[in-house]
């Protein structure tokens, strides 16, 4: 997206400020709601996630927004403030992080006590590989139970983020092009991983491989920026999106459950998450293509009805945290009461609603930092302040 632009052009719009991009929370908003539903097992809900309409699930979403996000705040903030305060700046984020993941393994291991304590031993515990005995291995991200995987991948990511960056100065195409052969490098040989200690096998999002949607990502933030708010995609490559989006479709759907029983066109396995497989790396782009193309998109998630949505996009790492232990417990309540299709649905609502219950709780408390022009609907001339808060949960 970036072979056309000439390199004076990108240090020119460095600096450009542009208004929130609601697309972004909307999207992420949404990625939390699925990540949630899918984590719950045999929900009859994740039927209708992401995963069930194409190669690519929630989780591919939230590292690509993820990319764009941190691009926009961290390089931001290397742009006006210089190195240091921008390294400060993300190694803050990363402490907090950290923090965050260590306290859902506190949690984690206390849910699985107490499931000890409940069933008895030798019953099967919270996490589907085997009990996590050394609490040491989990704080040091070694060891990485089922649903605490997602955190310890972008806690990498964005401490690579200052290397992505200097890349991203030497010139876009460079950033691509390396972290791209990489990438391939790992989907031609899956052993380059990091070494998950609970099983001996490696991380489940790879991250050597899944680096290079957060570069992608990164870099999408500054084509938005460089054309002011919208991707430029050619009509050909928005048919060849919606094309491919179809395909996705007909490949990965669920027909058997859904009814079609006799429906497989085209037999293809599920294309491996671990090493973001090319089939699930061009969907994912597609349908961020399409989203961030589209002014329609944009006026759509500019309504007062998305509002929740925003709010939990905007305080992704809290949300995102609650419904990780929310999922804990939810799985405890269906080993303990049955997977019937009503506790599912009680369940998955009051997961959702105190989700959104705690975004807009965030809202509230941190809406008096706020200037009331960050709070307004800025034109294309916002200040630095509206860019602050447009990544705020970088």
């Amino acid at each position: 997206m970036h072979a056309n632009m000439p390199h004076a052009t990108m240090a020119s719009v460095r600096t450009r400020l542009l208004p929130r991009d609601l697309r972004v929370d909307v999207l992420r908003g949404i990625a939390l709601i699925m990540i949630f539903i899918d984590h719950l097992p045999g929900n009859r809900l994740s039927l209708i996630t992401l995963h069930s309409f194409g190669f690519c699930d929630a989780a591919e979403m939230f590292v690509l927004l993820s990319g764009f996000s941190s691009m926009i705040a961290y390089g931001g903030t290397f742009d006006r403030d210089g190195i240091l305060v921008g390294l400060r700046r993300v190694f803050l984020r990363l402490v907090r992080l950290y923090l965050f993941q260590a306290v859902l393994l506190l949690v984690a291991f206390a849910v699985a006590w107490l499931h000890h304590l409940a069933i008895g031993p030798g019953d099967p515990v919270l996490y589907a590989g085997g009990e996590l005995n050394d609490l040491q291995h989990g704080l040091t991200l070694q060891a990485q139970p089922p649903c605490l995987n997602i955190l310890p991948l972008y806690i990498i990511l964005l401490g690579l983020f200052p290397l992505i960056y200097g890349l991203t100065r030497i010139g876009p195409i460079v950033a691509l092009m390396a972290s791209g052969a990489l990438w391939l490098g790992v989907n031609l040989d899956p052993s380059i991983n990091l070494t998950n200690w609970l099983d001996g096998r490696g991380w489940y999002f790879d991250p050597f491989a899944w680096q290079f949607l957060f570069v992608i990502g990164a870099l999408g933030a500054q084509s938005l920026r460089h054309f002011g708010g919208d991707l430029r995609v050619p009509r050909c490559l928005r048919i060849a999106a919606w094309g491919y989006l179809g395909f996705a479709l007909i490949v990965a759907a669920p027909w058997q459950t859904w009814g079609w029983s006799n429906f497989n066109p085209i037999a293809l396995g599920v294309p491996d998450k671990t090493v973001l497989a090319p089939l699930r790396l061009v969907n994912v782009l597609a349908v961020a293509a399409l989203a961030f193309s589209s002014a329609r998109f944009r006026a759509v998630a500019q309504q007062p009805v998305l509002t929740l949505l925003v709010a939990c996009g905007r305080h992704s790492l809290e949300v995102f945290s609650l419904a990780t232990v929310l999922a804990m417990i939810g799985k405890e309540i269906f080993r303990a009461f049955g997977e019937t299709v009503m506790l599912q649905l009680v369940t998955s609502g009051i997961g959702v609603a105190l989700m959104i219950a705690l975004a807009v709780a965030l809202e509230h408390i941190r809406r008096p930092i706020k200037t009331p022009r960050a709070r307004d609907a800025p034109g294309p001339s916002a200040t630095s302040s509206v860019l602050q808060s447009n990544t705020s949960i970088a």
